[in-house]
C-alpha cells in the first residue's frame, strides 16, 4: 500500500522509532489504516520516510507486540486493529454498507476468454517469438499472417483471396481510419443507425461526416441511402446492434449502387464467423471485390491482446494505404500478427473457432430461455454473442440499466449507439452480451436479469 501519513520530529528527544510507532497507532485508531490493510515493508517505509531501517523495524516491533498489527509469513505486516486493554482508543468500526453483488457484464463487444485454450496460446506466443527480430518495418503484413487470414477468409468465410490481397490493420477501428484519410475530406460516408459508434467516430476524426442510415429487420436499408456519398460502411454479417444480418437482395442492391454511383463499401464482418443456424450469406467482399474492402479482426474470436485485424481491398486502395504508411511511418505490429499466424498453422486456430461457436451458441441458448421464461422478447438473427431486448421507452431503458446495476449485472443500453432520431428502429433497448462472463455466473445472473426486465415491462 501507499506510506501512512507520517510526520517525524527529528529535534525532539523522543526516539523516531516511538513516534513511528505512535503515529501508526494513531492512524489506525483514527480509521485512516483500517483492519486488513496491509503496511509497507519496514524497507520501503525507511526509504520513504529517510530513516534507517533499524527505526521502521522497532516501530513495527512495537505494535507488533501491543497486538496493533499481525505479520503473515510471505505476505507482509496488517493492520489489525485496537489493541486489548492498550491505553489508545481502539479503531471506529467502519460504517456498515450493503454489501456489493460482484460484477457480471453483459455488455456486448467482449471476447469469451473462458474457451481460449491457454496451452495453445502460449504455444503460439513461443512459436512468434522463435522468429529473428526485424531489422526494418514492413507497412503491409507478415507473410504468415497474410496466407492465415487467405485460409481463414476461405474456409470460414468463403472468400477466396490471394495472399498479397490482405493488408494487416491494428483492427477494424483502425482500419475504417486509414480509408477515412485517403477520402477527401469532407466526404460523406453513410453509417448504420444504430450502429457502431466507434466506426463512426474514426470517420469523423479524419474529417469525414458520417451520415446516420436507417437499419430495418432486413439490414441497411439500400433504397434510402443518400446518392452523395463517397462510401458506405455496414455490419451485414450480424448487423451491430440490432442482430439483423443484411438480406441477399439488399447485399446485391448495395454492390450495384456503389458500382453505379463510385461509392467504396466498407464491410465490417462483425462476428462473421458465429453463426448457429444456416451458413452465411456470401460476402459483399465476394460479391463485389472491385468496390467492397472488407475488415476483419481477431479481437472478438480470440482476444485484443494480439491488437490485429485484417483488410482485403482492390489493388489501388491497397496501394494508397501502403504509401501512406510509408510515407508516415505507421504500421500495425507484427508480434500479434505471428501469433495469429502460429494459432492458424497449428490448427489452433480452427479448433478454438469451434468451439467458440458451441460455446456460444449454447449461451444464447441459455440466455433465450431465461428471459423467454420471464416473459421477455428477445430479437436477433442466431448469430454472434448478443442479442437485442426491445424495450418501451428511453426512461424505461434507462431505469432498467440502473435496476440491473444495484444487483451487479453492467447492461449496454441502445441509447449509446444512436446516432440521431429515425423511424426504421426501436426507440429504446438493451444490447445483451453473453461471451464475457464464465458461464457459471451468467447461468447464476440470468434469472435476476429476468427479473429485473419483467418488472420494467409490468411498469410500462
Amino acid at each position: 500500500m501507499d506510506v501512512p501519513p507520517v510526520v517525524l520530529d527529528r529535534a525532539s528527544g523522543r526516539p523516531l522509532s516511538v513516534q513511528l510507532a505512535d503515529a501508526l497507532r494513531t492512524a489506525a485508531a483514527g480509521g485512516v489504516l483500517r483492519p486488513g490493510d496491509r503496511l509497507p515493508s519496514t524497507r520501503e517505509l525507511a526509504v520513504a520516510l529517510q530513516v534507517s531501517r533499524t527505526v521502521t523495524s522497532a516501530a513495527y516491533d512495537q505494535l507488533l507486540a501491543e497486538g496493533w498489527a499481525a505479520g503473515r509469513r510471505g505476505a507482509g505486516t496488517f493492520v489489525v486493529g485496537s489493541a486489548p486493554g492498550g491505553s489508545t482508543a481502539p479503531a471506529p468500526r467502519p460504517p456498515s454498507r450493503s454489501p456489493v453483488p460482484p460484477s457480471v457484464d453483459l455488455r456486448a463487444g467482449t471476447p469469451c476468454l473462458e474457451v481460449l485454450d491457454r496451452a495453445a496460446w502460449r504455444r503460439a506466443w513461443r512459436a512468434a517469438g522463435d522468429v529473428p527480430p526485424d531489422a526494418g518495418p514492413e507497412p503491409a503484413a507478415d507473410a504468415g499472417f497474410q496466407l492465415a487470414v487467405t485460409e481463414h477468409l476461405l474456409r470460414h468465410r468463403g472468400l477466396p483471396a490471394d495472399p498479397a490481397d490482405v493488408l494487416a490493420t491494428a483492427g477494424t477501428s483502425a482500419a475504417v481510419a486509414e480509408v477515412a484519410r485517403l477520402l477527401p475530406r469532407g466526404s460523406r460516408v453513410g453509417i448504420e443507425d444504430p450502429g457502431y459508434q466507434r466506426a463512426a467516430g474514426a470517420l469523423r476524426a479524419a474529417g469525414i461526416e458520417a451520415v446516420p442510415c436507417p437499419v430495418d429487420d432486413d439490414g441497411l436499408v439500400v433504397e434510402a441511402l443518400p446518392a452523395d456519398l463517397t462510401a458506405v460502411y455496414c455490419t451485414p454479417a450480424h448487423q451491430f446492434p440490432l442482430g439483423r444480418r443484411l438480406s441477399a437482395a439488399r447485399r446485391v442492391a448495395l454492390v450495384a449502387r456503389a458500382r453505379a454511383e463510385g461509392w467504396w463499401v466498407l464491410e465490417d464482418d462483425y462476428d462473421g464467423e458465429l453463426r448457429y443456424d444456416v451458413a452465411p450469406l456470401p460476402l459483399l467482399a465476394a460479391l463485389g471485390p472491385d468496390v467492397v474492402v472488407h475488415l476483419g479482426t481477431s479481437s472478438k474470436v480470440v482476444s485484443p491482446t494480439l491488437g490485429t485485424g485484417w483488410l482485403v481491398a482492390p489493388a489501388s486502395l491497397r496501394a494508397e494505404l501502403v504509401a501512406a504508411r510509408t510515407a508516415t511511418g505507421t504500421r500495425p505490429a507484427r508480434a500479434g500478427q505471428r501469433v495469429l499466424a502460429a494459432l492458424a498453422a497449428s490448427g489452433d486456430l480452427s479448433r478454438h473457432l469451434r468451439r467458440l461457436r458451441r460455446e456460444l451458441g449454447e449461451r444464447r441458448g441459455l440466455v433465450l430461455d431465461a428471459l423467454c421464461a420471464a416473459g421477455v422478447p428477445v430479437t436477433g438473427d442466431p448469430a454472434g454473442a448478443h442479442v437485442f431486448v426491445p424495450l418501451p421507452d428511453r426512461a424505461g431503458e434507462q431505469a432498467v440499466v440502473a435496476a440491473a446495476a444495484a444487483t451487479g449485472i453492467s447492461l449496454d443500453a441502445l441509447a449509446r449507439h444512436l446516432a440521431g432520431p429515425g423511424p426504421h428502429r426501436p426507440a429504446a433497448g438493451l444490447v445483451l452480451g453473453f461471451a464475457a462472463p464464465p458461464r457459471a455466473e451468467l447461468v447464476r445472473v440470468l434469472p435476476v436479469l429476468g427479473g429485473v426486465l419483467r418488472e420494467a415491462l409490468d411498469r410500462a
